[in-house]
């Protein structure tokens, strides 16, 4: 087994240092400074070398942030082994992900912090876990959302991940809002350490809980997904409170619907909103909005390059993961990847239209699920609209729209309000031909929308 590499997170350590009396996460509300995050580290470092874990080895963290799962995280990453976050949201896949990852160690961390470690049998021998650990270069695996499909284990070496953190930048109070597996929690997580930041874990994603917490902690960023706006500012949580510390909301993970976009620029006019880009095989992209209020954007981060090609994004970048376990390499030989996102083009900037697995054929004419959603968000009664296609034998797929109503409302009702309301605004096509009612069944674990059908 190899040695741990020199490319590990020495580097971040070495940083918290200078910051030892300065709080680094704050977990239900209890408040840890960087010097008893290094503490647990170390702490972490010794019970992997009582364990027996050999740097290299796969390991996977089952829970949710925390002051335990926090520093694991950063001692498995800096022992040099590969680590594999798996939130307990994915409870009915996690066999599943466990053994795709070929894990060797499980550490599950409860609610209360408390945790149990113990080794599976067997070992890892897929070739790319196996090139990484003879590296000594750690490891991240993250499973794509799975939200259109099966999910995919990427592979990242956590070198190539770190490079963009390592540049010096204003500490800022910041929510970490994203699930424990996601590639943009993560970033978030380890970027806002590399430079002296306070993180404030929730353990709710309900928006009155998340909306206390910026108040009580005067967060000043928050990274969240469009779909949570869009809950926050119809359940009114951002007026029960006081969020005069926030000066960005950042979001991503999919796209934004106009109408949300406004509503939030309207609550939120004092506050920078900043459109992000990623993927759990890309890493997340440096990207600036065209302006408050717009969903166009520019990734305009160092090596990162872009073109589009037939009205799809293909991105070449450094962070890129260096492999999927369970499926085909996605890269060009030139190291391009094919995002699968539609997009539009004006100068520099890109509109993201939808991922093109989520066009809808409609006899011919096509259109992308977000351009009905949003406006199906303007009408009275609607907490959330999720579209998708439906196979269809005379017009190859009709366009089905499931709907959260606020209250109650008659399917039938609702389904003549829905075309009454997008006629004259939508083509003919586009009108949702048929309306499921589903309380609450729009959204995800990840906060962000299911278009597979229920």
């Amino acid at each position: 087994m190899a040695s741990r590499g020199a490319n590990s997170l020495s580097w971040l350590t070495e940083r918290m240092q200078d910051w030892t009396d300065h709080v680094a996460i704050v977990w239900r509300d209890r408040p840890s400074t960087y010097g008893d995050l290094l503490a647990r580290i170390a702490a972490w470092r010794d019970r992997l070398v009582q364990a027996g874990v050999s740097p290299g080895e796969v390991i996977a963290i089952e829970g949710d942030y925390s002051a335990e799962t926090c520093a694991l995280l950063l001692a498995s990453i800096d022992y040099g082994a590969l680590v594999v976050p798996i939130a307990r949201t994915m409870g009915p896949h996690r066999e599943e992900m466990l053994a795709t990852a070929e894990v060797e160690w499980l550490v599950s961390v409860d609610d209360s912090d408390d945790w149990a470690m113990r080794r599976r049998p067997g070992s890892a021998t897929h070739p790319l876990i196996r090139q990484l650990a003879n590296s000594g270069t750690p490891g991240l695996i993250i499973f794509t959302s799975g939200s259109t499909g099966k999910s995919k284990a990427a592979l990242h070496g956590v070198d190539r991940l770190v490079k963009h953190w390592k540049a010096p930048r204003q500490p800022i109070v910041t929510l970490n809002f994203l699930l424990f597996d996601h590639i943009g929690g993560i970033n978030t997580l380890l970027q806002m350490l590399s430079c002296g930041s306070t993180v404030v874990f929730t353990a709710s994603r309900d928006p009155d809980e998340v909306c206390r917490l910026i108040e009580r902690h005067r967060i000043e960023l928050l990274p969240v997904s469009p779909t949570f706006l869009n809950l926050m500012l119809l359940a009114n949580a951002h007026e029960r409170h006081d969020l005069t510390s926030l000066r960005v909301i950042s979001y991503g993970t999919e796209v934004m619907p106009e109408s949300t976009l406004a509503r939030l620029r309207a609550a939120f006019p004092d506050v920078r909103l900043k459109q992000l880009y990623g993927m759990s095989e890309l890493g997340i992209m440096r990207s600036k909005s065209r302006a408050d209020g717009s969903v166009w954007v520019k990734l305009d981060g160092g090596d990162t390059k872009t073109r589009v090609v037939d009205g799809i994004l293909w991105v070449r970048t450094p962070t890129a993961m260096l492999g999927y376990l369970n499926a085909p390499s996605p890269f060009d030989r030139d190291g391009w990847m094919n995002t699968g996102d539609a997009v539009e083009v004006d100068g520099t900037y890109l509109r993201v239209l939808g991922r093109k697995s989520e066009l809808i054929n409609v006899g011919g004419s096509k259109l992308y699920p977000a351009e009905v959603e949003t406006v199906l968000m303007q009408m009275e009664n609607i907490r959330d609209a999720t579209v998708f296609g439906e196979p269809n034998p005379i017009m190859g797929q009709i366009v089905v729209a499931r709907i959260d109503p606020i209250e109650p409302e008659h399917p039938r009702e609702l389904a003549g309000r829905v075309r009454a309301f997008c006629s004259g605004k939508l083509a003919p096509y586009k009108i949702p031909v048929k309306v499921v009612v589903e309380d609450g069944a729009t959204v995800g674990p990840r906060y962000k929308k299911m278009r597979t059908p229920a």
